[in-house]
């Protein structure tokens, strides 16, 4: 049932389909009449991916106000049992509000003597896709020899710094899965920066590396296994100064070289 409320609560925002549906009883009773009891069960059958969310409960104009509400909130617990009953989902946070004859009674009494469900459409989980990466990563080092080199897709940096932007941790985790998955790999992560026609005048590229190297030594990998080497804009996949947004990001890479496997 509570998963049934977190997606409401997450998506509050969203507009989902809304029924309600009344159930009626007859005079002074408590318990829907049977042709309430069937057109329920009707209902329930076609609503099973509904929550409700609440139950509204009405008297005739027959008896006093405080009797009346007691009466309606007898038909609310009599409703919500059904449903219970029915595994129909109920959210956590309903509201159950017994109106007695508080409300504009229709002129024909059979009509006032009822139990209104409001029901909400359960929204579909949103799907998130599964990232290729780690396989596609996984992938290359199973292939590669010693000596070859694989660039870690999506590894990014703020400007000028080595401090990881949030979206390269899932890259990191991959890189993590990969140095668990071959116990015998060794490799020396190695960083490249673009743009600059002087070099890497404040070293940023062996910073770079080093925060990756950083990370897998914070995440158990041993240190034998890992070293780690700036190259500055020595080795650039394109002439300097770049042409485009393009070359500046095949210029500006961590990759990884494997030494041992």
């Amino acid at each position: 049932m509570k998963k049934w409320y977190l997606l409401l609560v997450l998506c509050g925002n969203a507009i989902f389909a809304q029924n309600n549906f009344d159930v009626f009883f007859d005079f002074n009773k408590d318990i829907p009449n049977q042709t309430a009891m069937l057109t329920l069960k009707n209902w329930m059958s076609e609503h099973k991916k509904f929550v409700v969310t609440k139950l509204y409960g009405y008297c005739d104009s027959v008896d006093n106000s405080s009797y009346n509400k007691e009466l309606a909130a007898r038909r609310i617990n009599s409703v919500l049992n059904l449903l219970k009953e029915n595994e129909i989902a109920i959210s956590p946070a309903i509201e159950l509000i017994p109106l007695g004859k508080d409300f504009k009674l229709s002129k024909i009494q059979a009509e006032n003597r009822k139990v209104t469900i409001v029901a909400q459409e359960i929204p579909k989980p949103v799907e998130i896709k599964k990232t290729e990466e780690p396989q596609k990563l996984s992938q290359q080092v199973k292939s590669a020899k010693p000596g070859d080199i694989i660039k870690l897709q999506n590894i990014n940096f703020l400007n000028n710094s080595d401090k990881l932007v949030e979206k390269s941790k899932p890259v990191l985790d991959s890189l993590l899965c990969v140095m668990n998955e071959n116990p015998k790999l060794k490799i020396e992560i190695q960083g490249h920066i673009c743009c600059s026609t002087v070099g890497d005048v404040r070293d940023v590229s062996t910073l770079r590396a080093k925060a990756v190297y950083v990370f897998l030594l914070r995440k158990k990998i041993a240190r034998t296994r890992l070293t780690f080497k700036g190259y500055g804009t020595t080795r650039p996949k394109f002439p300097i100064p770049e042409k485009n947004d393009e070359e500046e990001d095949e210029n500006r890479r961590v990759e990884i070289k494997i030494l041992e496997k």
